[in-house]
């Protein structure tokens, strides 16, 4: 449903309102071993390796055999069994491990990054599914290689930090980083080969029966080479910079995630010169063919593109005059880009964060990835000044990097995107419709937001007319993510200018997006807003707005708190709740927490919220024990956790429990989840499923049954240690009952009886399809196709 009021009464307001990736962004989100392929160049054969400079970390191992199975090929045999017993995998018998003394067990627990992993293959399954639109397949392929991107960035990064650090530490599933850094190299190698065959065998066949082909330049007609060669001279040529590498040049500069060409050069007889050419990203990365081809496809109706790199290596003797091109290879290179902010000893967050931010372009080279035809010569030069290891080159066969699909994404056929939706606008919140102003709205009743159905356009126009209420006294707010353009920083600039207070919390350490932050930030400064930075050691995660009002004699607090950012560009692309509340309690709790974040606080006593870290951990284990509680007096326990990641392992462990006591857990997680479901005598009543689709589930909701007295939490934490014990999130109760029913039997149970987006895990780490027959069911449900028709018909009613 996209935005419901308090009362049960009012059915007509009930409607259906969404790669970090390895980190909250979805951003949100999410990428062959050298030795591994007989058919690569030469510098990969044995005796015939390159020679790299020695690093002081332990050698990674060339025994890969117990992880030689692929994610893919396991969730296949999985599928094809199920299908052939015609039975769902719903239906699988829990799996018996024999001598599980402790709950510490590693076996209990799937390794975060292979399960980080098994989430980006669930998202390549949803660009090989030809139920999606074509170019939004696409899209799917392009958040395939981002995401990979961060994966690499940060959590291979990671690793190998740990590694050089001689770190033999072991995790819950008792790998250490050597033997992660093994099962990543095999499973990231089988991924490159199903993404890159999904686009060559699939996506380009039906784009160019769709009417859009992408040509490669010898395909041109001679004028069609002219044109290019014009377009060339005058709109790429001069912003390109070729760097030499010889005695009187050192090796160039390689910044992270870029494209870039190896270029090799002669001139007559002499020695053969390197260069190193970036193609710039400042440029339309698809360039249209203007004049039509003479082929059968050259029709008028035609799209023709070409690459800008294919441009660019087709047209290289303008940037070498008097020179022979032996050859050109293009490669692209992945950095470690984690900013180390040292707070403790930074006098300045802000200036620190920036100075982050402009070294994370030089972090050490954690990814080669190269095209497959490139000889070894030219690779062991790349090799040997980018300082990596055979094991850091991925062999690409087709086009790379993979995020650069997003440009095919963006091409202007509606036809080939999924329908335009118009978010719903409750009446309670629409001023065209409405009796009284939303500030009398929100006292009268709690409202629910449920983004992308339910429109953002509600909290802008409450922050626009809190700048313009001279009632309005004060105004503060958490920012974490708002993006570039925004209009909730314009609202608070005006209200500064209004004479209002306002205080903004911007965590400037919003992985991938500090840059946009400092900006806002300082600009937020220059108005007199009182900015604070965040606290030392602690991300300030939370999602909280207070607009403080005098109301007669009285001051009235108004809040809103959400499960997702201030962004009004991810609130059309993930689905996330927000409530809108002027309960006292609450809006006392909002206020003593703005005094700990902007002030000095030591408040352990939240009235309602749950507040990380100081009391989230602590209330979330209660709730869960309470569950284990009630099942042992008889009363049926049931748990429901709606979050992006499962990791914490006391968390995982509570779950074990209430599982052996016979409480039913159901885990909607989307991406990250370490614990194993259908254990025989340890999780064999709990299940997990992960929906992708249209929509990134974004949303976060905690359901516990108490004995019919159901509790139900929503807010901005994930089940991870960083989450509980190291970010400020908070969770907030859904009091009102007409709201409570609507998530738990409108919200819930519709992602709970998805059979087309969903996803079951197996007690291997694997997933399969909830419907695995080559027909699916009528009767099977899509939750967000469901949540859509909902909005369809809230429109229909007004």
């Amino acid at each position: 449903m996209v935005s419901h009021e308090s009362k049960v009464k009012n059915e007509e307001s009930f409607e259906p309102g969404s790669s970090d990736s390895a980190s909250d962004n979805p951003q949100a989100d999410h990428d062959l071993v050298m030795a591994d392929s007989a058919s690569g160049p030469a510098a990969i054969n044995p005796g015939n390796q390159v020679e790299t400079p020695s690093k002081a970390a332990p050698k990674r191992t060339e025994d890969r055999s117990t992880y030689s199975g692929s994610y893919k090929v396991w969730a296949a045999e999985r599928a094809a069994s199920f299908a052939a017993s015609g039975k769902s995998p719903k239906d699988s018998e829990p799996v018996v491990l024999s001598n599980i003394d402790s709950m510490q067990d590693p076996r209990l627990y799937v390794n975060r990054e292979l399960s980080l992993l098994a989430f980006q293959w669930r998202v390549l399954e949803e660009a090989q599914d030809e139920r999606n639109p074509l170019l939004e397949r696409f899209k799917f392929l392009s958040i395939c290689g981002s995401n990979m991107d961060e994966f690499f960035m940060v959590r291979v990064a990671g690793l190998k930090r740990q590694l050089e650090a001689g770190s033999l530490i072991a995790g819950p599933d008792g790998l250490t980083p050597l033997e992660q850094l093994d099962a990543i190299e095999g499973e990231v190698n089988r991924f490159i080969e199903e993404s890159q065959s999904c686009l060559r065998n699939s996506l380009m066949p039906a784009l160019d029966e769709a009417g859009i082909t992408i040509l490669q330049y010898q395909e041109l007609t001679v004028e069609q080479k002219d044109d290019i060669r014009q377009y060339f001279l005058q709109k790429i040529f001069p912003v390109l910079t070729p760097m030499a590498f010889d005695p009187g040049h050192p090796f160039p500069h390689i910044s992270n995630l870029s494209l870039n060409l190896a270029v090799s050069v002669r001139k007559t007889s002499k020695d053969v010169r390197f260069a190193r050419l970036k193609i710039p990203d400042s440029l339309p990365q698809l360039i249209p063919v203007i004049r039509p081809s003479t082929t059968n496809r050259g029709t008028g109706k035609q799209l023709v593109y070409l690459w800008l790199d294919d441009i660019i290596q087709a047209n290289l003797d303008a940037l070498f005059p008097g020179m022979t091109i032996l050859e050109t290879h293009p490669f692209h290179v992945t950095r470690d880009a984690e900013v180390e902010i040292q707070e403790w000893e930074a006098s300045d967050l802000l200036e620190t964060t920036e100075e982050g931010v402009r070294q994370r372009r030089f972090g050490d080279v954690v990814r080669l990835q190269v095209d497959r035809a490139m000889p070894a010569h030219v690779l062991e030069i790349l090799m040997s000044n980018l300082q990596i290891e055979p094991c850091d080159v991925y062999l690409v066969e087709g086009h790379f990097p993979l995020s650069s699909l997003k440009h095919i994404a963006s091409i202007d056929r509606p036809d080939l995107k999924y329908s335009q939706v118009v978010p719903y606008v409750p009446k309670i919140l629409n001023p065209d419709s409405r009796d009284e102003d939303e500030f009398a709205s929100i006292a009268r009743r709690d409202i629910l937001m449920h983004h992308p159905y339910d429109s953002f356009q509600p909290i802008v126009n409450l922050l626009n007319d809190a700048a313009d209420d001279p009632s309005v006294l004060a105004i503060k707010m958490t920012l974490y993510r708002v993006g570039r353009n925004s209009p909730v920083v314009e609202a608070l600039l005006r209200a500064m200018e209004k004479g209002k207070q306002v205080a903004v919390v911007v965590e400037l350490k919003a992985r991938f997006d500090e840059e946009s932050n400092i900006e806002w930030a300082r600009a937020l400064e220059r108005e007199g807003v009182h900015v604070v930075y965040g606290l030392i050691g602690l991300k300030i995660h939370a999602k909280v707005l207070l607009i403080v009002r005098r109301v007669g004699d009285s001051i009235k607090r108004y809040v809103h708190l959400s499960t997702g950012n201030y962004n009004p560009v991810t609130a059309h692309l993930y689905t996330d709740l927000g409530l809108m509340t002027c309960d006292d309690q609450i809006s006392s709790d909002v206020s003593d927490l703005f005094n700990y974040l902007t002030g000095y606080s030591a408040k352990t006593d939240y009235r309602k919220l749950l507040v990380a870290p100081i009391n989230l951990r602590e209330r979330l284990e209660a709730l869960i024990r309470r569950e284990i509680s009630h099942q042992g007096q008889g009363r049926t326990g049931h748990i429901i956790l709606k979050t992006n990641a499962l990791v914490d392992e006391r968390i995982i462990m509570l779950l074990y429990e209430a599982s052996q006591a016979g409480v039913q857990v159901d885990l909607l997680v989307r991406g990250i989840c370490c614990l194993r479901p259908g254990i025989k005598g340890v999780s064999e009543n709990i299940r997990v499923i992960s929906i992708v689709g249209r929509y990134l589930e974004h949303s976060r909701i905690l359901y516990f049954r108490n004995a019919g007295n159901e509790e139900i939490y929503m807010g901005s934490a994930d089940l991870m240690p960083r989450n509980l014990d190291r970010r400020v999130e908070v969770l907030f109760p859904i009091e009102d009952p007409g709201l409570n029913r609507y998530i738990r039997e409108e919200l819930l149970d519709t992602y709970l009886n998805d059979s087309v987006r969903a996803r079951l895990m197996l007690p291997d780490g694997t997933y399969v399809r909830m419907q695995t027959g080559i027909e699916e069911d009528a009767s099977a449900i899509d939750c967000q196709d469901v949540f859509l028709a909902r909005v369809a018909e809230s429109w229909s009613e007004r």
